[in-house]
């Protein structure tokens, strides 16, 4: 395992994702959810950042099945059966609950930030070394992947199509808006998909013009708990939060170090990054043990200017960790709070 300092170019890929779904069918016409997410118990100076307004459906749309789809694995896809539905990931999960096929999450990852996957009657470690013959015990009706290269590239996709299981692999690198769309289709809610996809868009737009207005850029490191085989990482430059981040106007440090998805960051670089701003997720900080696991696995933030200012910011994992619906009230969010931090500074 290499470390990396701040402009250094090494690679550490975190590869660990749990797959998974489960019952009943859905209906109805779109609308946004205002209020706004519950916040948790944080340390005294600690800010909880999450949107309001995520996209969500009202009512219970009919569910219009067989829906014949392209996989993002170029490979045309009849879905007949969804109620029990095996989600690669909390991406895919938070689609389902947004068009309210939460009864149909089968199986979901074993570390689910998501309430259908949480409550979810199996759970399932997936990672590269699965076997086909793993996913097909779980006796599901439809197998929803969120990875080309774990779901598709690995030969999973085909050996579950092989034995008779109807496999969709919705590309993770693409927009949230196209993830959406794509995911809603599957499900035989194409049109209730394009409705969230929208409005999902509208946010992100107003991210941006957010962020245009920024007096300056703030440094974030996004820290995570999990990857790189269980040890502490920074969001690289291909991954939601990286893009969450950029949208919002801020600088990810994982991008100016060169390095790709989750890597882990050496404690010199930590220093050298100076982040004005440590990011994590609720589940990460769990996963870190708190405050004091934070600070142990990583003491030099406490060095960086973030960590001076006792600047640490909490935010749901859905709406930074994965591309997904809520990505857009995530983004205005984070936008919001680089705007205030920004010009902050500009005044100092």
């Amino acid at each position: 395992m290499k470390t990396i300092a701040r402009n250094s170019s090494a690679l550490c890929l975190a590869v660990l994702l749990a797959a998974c779904g489960q019952t009943p069918a859905p209906s109805a016409a779109p609308a946004a959810t205002p209020d706004a997410v519950a916040a948790p118990t944080l340390p005294e100076g600690w800010r909880f950042i999450a949107g309001r307004d995520v996209p969500d459906l009202v009512g219970q749309p009919q569910q219009q099945l067989p829906a014949t789809v392209r996989s993002d694995d170029d490979v045309e896809v009849t879905v007949s059966d969804s109620r029990r539905t095996i989600a690669g990931g909390d991406d895919v999960i938070a689609v389902m609950e947004a068009l309210g096929l939460d009864a149909q999450v089968y199986a979901a990852p074993e570390r689910s930030a998501t309430e259908a996957g949480r409550s979810a009657p199996k759970h399932f470690l997936f990672n590269r070394n699965t076997g086909a013959e793993g996913v097909l015990s779980l006796d599901a009706t439809l197998f929803i992947g969120n990875s080309l290269r774990r779901h598709a590239a690995s030969g999973l996709a085909g050996k579950l199509r092989d034995a008779g299981l109807a496999t969709v692999v919705i590309d993770d690198l693409q927009p949230a808006p196209d993830k959406v769309r794509k995911t809603a289709a599957a499900f035989g809610l194409a049109a209730q998909g394009e409705a969230l996809a929208a409005q999902v868009q509208a946010q992100m737009d107003r991210a941006a013009q957010i962020a245009a207005g920024h007096a300056g850029k703030p440094r974030v490191i996004q820290v995570s708990a999990s990857g790189a085989g269980g040890q502490p990482t920074v969001a690289g430059r291909d991954n939601a939060a990286a893009e969450i981040i950029r949208l919002a106007g801020g600088i990810n440090i994982g991008d100016e170090a060169g390095v790709a998805n989750y890597s882990v960051l050496s404690n010199e670089g930590v220093v050298a990054a100076a982040p004005d701003v440590i990011l994590v997720t609720e589940q990460d900080l769990q996963l870190f043990g708190g405050e004091a696991g934070l600070w142990q696995r990583y003491p030099t933030l406490r060095q960086t200017p973030a960590g001076i200012a006792n600047r640490v910011w909490v935010m749901p994992d859905v709406q930074l960790k994965s591309t997904s619906v809520a990505s857009g009230a995530g983004a205005v969010a984070l936008a919001e709070a680089l705007a205030a931090l920004a010009t902050e500074q500009g005044a100092q």
